[in-house]
């Protein structure tokens, strides 16, 4: 029972009115062209609106005037998702630079609470609350294809309401909290493009005619005499086999040895990964093909899979991490996709085409050691950004937890 003063009240006695966003273009009436409309890729599971790529329509003005968008409205997503992910994330509108109008799609439902009960930000985070928590599966029903929300069930659903001075308390306190989340997240931003930068300027040789002074262009089978496939064994969650590399473990050109699969079958030793192999992974969607990491004995013992290829190479000559690097520059993935061909529903990239592209390293194993330090060096810097970012997450979460519930009061803390 949370602390006096708290009540319990049902999610539609806090609203002044639900409604649903606009549908299509409209065809008829008085029209204005390049609405900006939000869609369910425009908001995400923290409760955060991203209006810097709203959808452009052509709506009836009379529709505009009704489902515009006003300060304090929540997005609920009504409709959407998939086998496995609920729908029911919540978006807080907050007003835009030069009172810009938004309205949003009709896979939404605009929440407008009564601001005399409710603080639009108190309830934003209450519903993002109950977004990740198991009580969100109550409000699914699975229609053809797509995940539809219960709304009279969830609006029917009973939250615990503190005064409103309480609820300003509780709001400011997470609202720091989310500052320093954003003064992180843009450090980390302007790393990446930091690191990116370091890319193509050490790497210059890869866009230019020819390769520069110390460098070599060659095809890629010069200095890869060799790539192969992997198993194609049925898998298991048995842990007791051999561990299964497989496209979900190749993240950031870093192998994340976690969600394995096993096989229960013995594995050539032949197709066990050594230190400083390089897997490409071959199939997937045109977003993801062409994803390549270094083998770095992340297990005692692992194999791969066969929709991904492991790049062996002349150690004479490259360096792994070099080519990982070289493999993961943004012209190489466009030249990578240019080779691909387009099956049901994926793309594969065949081993031998891809052998045949050109790579341009320097000659000397030092310059592309020093090229590999320089962008690690920026990777740690990101590493342990992302380490105080993921503290900071779990300490609000714990906190959000406690304020929601009245276990612990604002006051207590703000003294």
């Amino acid at each position: 029972m949370p602390n006096k003063g708290w009540n319990s009240v049902r999610l539609e006695d806090l609203l002044e009115s639900v409604f649903a966003g606009a549908w299509g273009e409209s065809p008829t009436g008085v029209r204005r062209s390049n609405v900006r409309v939000l869609r369910a890729t425009n908001i995400d599971s923290e409760g955060r609106v991203d209006y810097s790529r709203p959808a452009l329509r052509v709506l009836e003005a009379r529709e505009i005037s009704r489902k515009r968008l006003h300060t304090g409205d929540l997005l609920l997503e009504a409709s959407g998702g998939g086998p496995g992910t609920p729908v029911g994330r919540v978006a807080l509108h907050k007003v835009q630079p030069g009172e810009l109008d938004y309205i949003c799609s009709n896979f939404f439902r605009v929440l407008r609470p009564n601001m005399n009960l409710v603080l639009p930000e108190y309830l934003a985070h209450l519903l993002v609350a109950a977004y990740r928590s198991p009580r969100i599966w109550r409000y699914q029903q699975q229609t053809t294809g797509l995940v539809n929300l219960k709304l009279g069930d969830y609006l029917k659903q009973p939250l615990w309401i503190p005064p409103m001075y309480e609820q300003a308390r509780i709001v400011e306190i997470l609202t720091g909290f989310e500052a320093a989340e954003q003064g992180i997240e843009a450090s980390v931003s302007k790393l990446r493009n930091v690191r990116h930068g370091a890319l193509l300027t050490s790497m210059a040789s890869v866009d230019s005619e020819k390769p520069a002074l110390g460098w070599v262009r060659v095809p890629l089978k010069a200095i890869v005499p060799s790539a192969e496939y992997g198993i194609s064994e049925a898998l298991d969650g048995d842990a007791r086999g051999v561990p299964v590399l497989r496209m979900n473990n190749i993240q950031s050109a870093r192998i994340e040895a976690d969600d394995l699969r096993y096989c229960p079958v013995p594995v050539p030793s032949k197709l066990l990964l050594r230190c400083g192999d390089v897997l490409f992974n071959r199939t997937n969607s045109m977003e993801h093909i062409g994803k390549a990491a270094m083998w770095r004995d992340e297990l005692p013992s692992a194999t791969f899979a066969s929709y991904l290829v492991r790049l062996i190479p002349d150690l004479q000559r490259v360096t792994p991490e070099y080519l990982v690097e070289w493999l993961m520059h943004p012209l190489v993935r466009q030249r990578v996709r240019s080779i691909s061909t387009v099956a049901v529903q994926q793309v594969n990239v065949n081993p031998s085409r891809l052998r045949e592209l050109e790579i341009d390293l320097p000659v000397d194993l030092a310059e592309q050691r020093r090229i590999v330090a320089a962008l690690e060096a920026c990777d740690e810097q990101i590493g342990r950004e992302i380490e105080e970012l993921n503290k900071l997450r779990e300490l609000k979460q714990g906190l959000v937890d406690d304020l929601l519930s009245g276990r612990v009061k604002a006051s207590d803390l703000a003294a």
